[in-house]
């Protein structure tokens, strides 16, 4: 008998389930992420990509509230400048992100 045959007579009992395969790929899976955790190595591009989070944390919120001021100051003009007071705000909830993202990533260590 060749290797093929004896494969082909294999009883469905041998073969792992779907529901068994899933389990081996999740179990990998979750042993990678644990041992890539436990390296604690943290390169130059890792550095980076924490300065781009934290910039357009800050950024976005800031142009938003930006452009939100402008709109207002457009519609309703006053005496406050809508454009400052949203940009403080703007800024500020940039920074709370910005903060939260730092936290969270702090945390993994």
């Amino acid at each position: 008998m060749n290797k093929e045959s004896s494969e082909k007579e294999k009883s469905p009992a041998q073969d792992p389930s779907p529901t068994e395969k899933l389990g081996e790929q999740i179990g990998h899976r979750a042993k990678r992420k644990l041992q890539a955790r436990d390296k604690d190595e943290r390169t130059v591009w890792f550095g980076f990509g924490m300065f781009g989070l934290v910039g357009w944390s800050v950024a976005i919120p800031t142009i938003i509230g930006i452009a939100v001021g402008l709109w207002l100051d457009k519609e309703w003009p006053g005496q406050v400048s809508w454009t400052l007071t949203f940009l403080i705000i703007g800024i500020a909830v940039g920074c709370l992100n910005a903060w939260y993202w730092i936290k969270h990533e702090s945390g993994r260590e």
